[in-house]
């Protein structure tokens, strides 16, 4: 057995944690002879939410699980980390405007950012889940210069496993049979496909009553999987990252999704892919968003 390491969850108390939480502890996530030291971070009101949780994890009686930490102090959660997944952040509530959802996860990001830097090992992996979760990330590394940059990505994964999920219906195979995808049928590419893709966590909260769990915890565990293990030979995965010297012309310090590969725990933007006008377009429209989000985002930061 190896040494444990310590992964932190945020949002711990909430329902992706609470789908996520099992994986990660039964080694389907690090591998099945990885001991874990399991962290639990929620804000203070959710801590009797997160002592049930904390419960049922010890009645799941893990191998891997050295150690469950169940705590609202960002000391105790983000000291020596290995790993830390930034489930939590703050939902868009109803009559509430994008910037006034952006100025709370701003507050959010640059505290844990800080957190990072001042507690965690230099190598720690940030993945980012909470949305806005570009913008989360790149704060979250803003607000923590000695950690490389390349060590922070955000959940892009949950929409590339939607979006295999839907050719795989579309085409009558499994998931498991659509890998690095090119599309013949430009019609429904360009209609259907898109808006299924795009308001699919729209339909699961309609016919749920509660948005995305299980897919989300499902995703989260595919990108850190990856990230640790590496991508399967010739095959690539999509991932939030920094832009900076990219081949596809998106501008430089945008936390932006590149078609990835990995191998020694280090991403690799995938080259030399065919972008036709259609997808140029659609990639400028992000890069603008994702820069005025920025931007929004980066005004606050200063005053925060």
């Amino acid at each position: 057995m190896s040494e444990p390491i310590r992964v932190l969850v945020t949002g711990a108390a909430g329902q992706i944690a609470y789908s996520l939480l099992y994986s990660i502890g039964n080694g389907s996530v690090f591998g099945k002879d990885q001991p874990i030291i399991l962290v639990l971070l929620d804000i203070t009101p959710m801590m009797g939410v997160l002592d049930g949780v904390l419960m049922e994890l010890q009645d799941c009686a893990l191998p891997l699980l050295k150690d469950v930490i169940a705590t609202d102090k960002e000391d105790v959660a983000f000291k020596d980390l290995d790993v830390a997944i930034l489930v939590g952040s703050m939902p868009r509530r109803d009559g509430m405007e994008r910037k006034d959802l952006l100025k709370a996860n701003v507050k959010i990001f640059k505290c844990q950012g800080a957190a990072l830097e001042k507690y965690a090992k230099k190598s720690v992996k940030v993945i980012v889940v909470g949305n806005p979760a570009n913008t989360n990330c790149l704060t979250a590394s803003k607000s923590a210069p000695s950690i490389p940059k390349e060590n922070f990505s955000c959940l892009t994964r949950l929409d590339h496993n939607r979006a295999k999920a839907q050719i795989a219906l579309k085409l009558g195979v499994t998931s498991d049979d659509v890998k690095n995808v090119i599309l013949k049928d430009e019609s429904w590419l360009k209609g259907e496909f898109i808006t299924t893709v795009q308001q699919r966590g729209a339909a699961v909260i309609k016919a749920r009553k509660l948005s995305s769990a299980m897919s989300a915890a499902k995703a989260i565990c595919d990108h850190v999987r990856d990230i640790w293990f590496g991508t399967p030979e010739g095959e690539f995965v999509s991932m939030g990252i920094i832009s900076d010297g990219n081949p596809y012309g998106v501008p430089d310090d945008l936390l932006y999704s590149f078609p990835v590969t990995i191998k020694n725990k280090t991403w690799k933007i995938v080259e030399g892919l065919t972008i036709n006008d259609f997808s140029r377009e659609k990639m400028d429209l992000t890069a603008k968003e994702l820069a005025e989000e920025k931007e929004t985002a980066f005004e606050f930061l200063s005053s925060a």
